[in-house]
């Protein structure tokens, strides 16, 4: 099978024939029909000091089965996020970070909706928000953040605010329910937020905080880092909410799954629209990471095997 490796910090990625994976106990062994990219593995490839396995989200069809597994058997179509190698013809994935993809939904649209919609809708929910409140999403126009601005739009939120690096991002961030758009470098992003959906940390993570009203709660669930100072927290009685989908899905299975079930409803009715912003082959994933490193990517990138 192919499958896409790099071999130093940076890249660049390139494609390699590598034997099909045996699936072990607990796993699935999925023929990947679309995998997700996403900014952690983007990031790791750039910053991290060995190689990695470029993992991500997949959703494909079942091929075989391990040793244990019960939910699924081959044939089914799947999707959930890999650790392994996920840039490939094939690839392992865990059963408990497997659910299945409805008949009505293509692969692309799985990759598009699940792991990204499910990562919103936690955040979200860790603020527990309340009728009326305001919502700010950084990352607005990201794969996971786009849907984060349509889930606080249904959740009945008073106004919905995107920020993004690109002020020519803003038409794609209100025409998915937002009320403005404001961009990172601005003095100020308006009318303080009762909640900030966070996603991007780092050099970020302070004016995130700042925009937030009084008694106003930040979730955190980026992989970028950063640092808040105690008392920028004090003085507006602030809360920080840190978010992390794995926790969810391996200690939590019956919420992962009462969550994913409400984003395929939310899907099938219309109200969650998943957006994409290109479909890339293998051997082009160089120019797949670069949409998201970038910042260029309105919606979710997407590899085509």
């Amino acid at each position: 099978m192919r499958r896409v490796r790099y071999e130093s910090t940076g890249g660049p990625l390139f494609l390699e024939e590598a034997p099909v994976p045996e699936p072990g106990p607990g796993e699935l062994l999925v023929r990947c029909e679309a995998v997700g990219v996403t900014l952690p593995v983007v990031r790791k490839v750039t910053e991290a000091a060995e190689p990695i396995a470029l993992g991500g989200e997949i959703a494909g069809e079942v091929v075989a089965t391990g040793e244990g597994v019960t939910r699924f058997r081959a044939g089914d179509r799947v999707t959930g996020l890999c650790f392994g190698h996920g840039y490939a013809d094939f690839a392992v994935l865990l059963e408990a970070m497997a659910t299945p993809v409805p008949d009505e939904a293509t692969a692309v649209d799985a990759v598009a909706l699940v792991r990204g919609g499910l990562v919103a809708f936690g955040a979200l929910e860790s603020a527990r928000p309340q009728p009326g409140e305001s919502v700010l999403v950084t990352a607005a126009a990201s794969g996971a953040g786009h849907l984060a601005v349509q889930l606080a739009r249904a959740r009945g939120a008073s106004r919905v605010v995107g920020a993004v690096s690109d002020p020519a991002k803003a038409d794609f961030v209100r025409s998915l329910g937002a009320d403005d758009c404001v961009r990172y470098g601005d003095d100020s992003w308006g009318e303080p937020a009762d909640i900030v959906l966070d996603a991007v940390g780092g050099e970020l993570l302070a004016p995130a905080v700042a925009a937030l009203a009084p008694h106003g709660r930040l979730v955190a669930y980026s992989s970028g880092g950063g640092t808040i100072q105690a008392y920028d927290l004090l003085v507006g009685a602030k809360s920080v909410i840190g978010f992390q989908m794995r926790l969810i899905a391996t200690g939590r299975p019956d919420l992962y799954e009462q969550w994913r079930r409400e984003l395929w409803r939310m899907f099938a009715d219309g109200t969650l629209k998943p957006a994409v912003h290109g479909e890339f082959s293998l051997d082009n994933a160089d120019k797949a990471h670069e949409a998201i490193g970038t910042r260029a990517n309105l919606g979710k990138v997407v590899l085509r095997p």
